[in-house]
């Protein structure tokens, strides 16, 4: 299928049908004789770009653009406007009322054809940035500004938000008795789709933290009505995630994970790196999945790192990714260093062919002091 649709609207029956036999060979045209029916097929489906004659019977392209720039949803479609008017007040008209380009009948097909190429550029670029800024947006609303404070621990977190990046997220809560809640995921998806629904599961989870807190401070329970949210929730009945949701108490020098199909957190000491191995499933596939809570010490030097799978998924040097066990051999290599999360990415590049992540790349570094 054509990657651009173009609606072309003309009167002239051998004009009308010289333009779509061209330009249907690059792109997806629909024809129209009037503005009235061109404003029937927009209705139908919104092209990318209109090239409309001016005087037309029933509706000429002027009042045709009118109509559709007083339309939210269609006032910022591209014009091009064939005419056999060649005078000046009709391209003043023309550029009162925003039209892209005019071309004067007679034209030549391949002059037409370049600028409705370079208008169709154009509009792609414009589009691009505009989604790199509400995706950077998102990003930054799914991230806090800075982490927990706490005395005898050091904690750091790391984010970099790819242009065409999935729903990565991170956030913590500080609980009445001192302890605190850290939650990471990675909503399903890609661009810009995916971060607005990571927007609108953190927002669920950051009020679901706050009731539930007052019952019960396990992972798990909270992890359950997560997963029932997500099953029931019109908006994001059809949103999966994995999860990963943890009950720090820098007191008893425990944390308490429970963790729904999110990468599994690296646990390191001065001795070596493990994998702290359990999972459950994803959330958002089944009503009865259950949760469990799994209870990790901090001894004093004890170090853990939990990231998003745009750091496991990296291309790695021999055609694989860089995968979990190679996560593992660079967090340790970055265990002891002065910046260990800015050391871990360092070292996973260089597995890499690449020299940039592909994907949102977010990682977090929770440590215990030595003794």
């Amino acid at each position: 299928m054509a990657e651009h649709a173009i609606l072309v609207v003309e009167d002239d029956s051998t004009v009308r049908e010289l333009l779509k036999y061209r330009l249907g060979k690059h792109y997806d045209v629909r024809t129209a004789t009037n503005g009235e029916e061109a404003l029937s097929e927009v209705d139908e489906q919104i092209p990318d770009l209109i090239i409309s004659d001016i005087m037309m019977p029933k509706m000429d392209g002027f009042a045709l653009q009118s109509a559709l720039q007083a339309d939210k949803n269609t006032r910022v479609i591209p014009f091009i406007f064939l005419t056999a008017r060649a005078d000046e007040s009709a391209r003043q008209e023309g550029a009162r009322t925003g039209v892209d380009d005019y071309i004067t009948k007679p034209f030549d097909m391949e002059q037409l054809l370049s600028r409705v190429e370079r208008l169709l550029e154009r509009v792609e670029m414009f589009q691009s940035q505009l989604d790199a800024e509400i995706g950077r947006d998102f990003s930054n609303r799914l991230l806090p500004d800075e982490g927990p404070t706490v005395d005898g621990y050091d904690f750091r977190f790391h984010s970099e938000a790819h242009e065409q990046g999935g729903g990565d997220l991170f956030d913590w809560t500080e609980t009445d008795d001192g302890t605190y809640f850290l939650t990471i995921g990675d909503v399903m998806g890609k661009g810009l789709r995916a971060k607005f629904y990571a927007y609108s599961f953190l927002s669920y989870v950051r009020g679901t933290l706050h009731t539930l807190l007052e019952e019960s401070s396990s992972p798990a329970a909270v992890m359950a009505s997560i997963n029932t949210m997500l099953l029931e929730d019109e908006v994001l009945e059809d949103t999966f995630a994995s999860f990963l949701l943890m009950h720090w108490d820098p007191r008893s020098h425990t944390l308490t994970y429970s963790n729904a199909g999110h990468c599994r957190p690296v646990l390191m000491t001065p001795e070596g790196a493990e994998i702290a191995e359990h999972s459950d499933l994803i959330l958002g596939l089944e009503a009865d999945a259950s949760f469990a809570d799994v209870s990790l010490d901090l001894t004093p030097g004890t170090a853990l790192v939990a990231y998003t799978d745009g750091l496991m998924e990296l291309p790695a040097r021999d055609g694989s990714m860089l995968g979990e066990e190679r996560v593992r051999e660079v967090a340790f290599e970055a265990y002891g260093h002065d910046d260990p999360v800015d050391a871990l990415l360092e070292a996973a590049l260089e597995r890499s062919p690449r020299d940039e992540f592909q994907d949102d790349i977010l990682a977090i570094w929770l440590q215990r002091e030595p003794a």
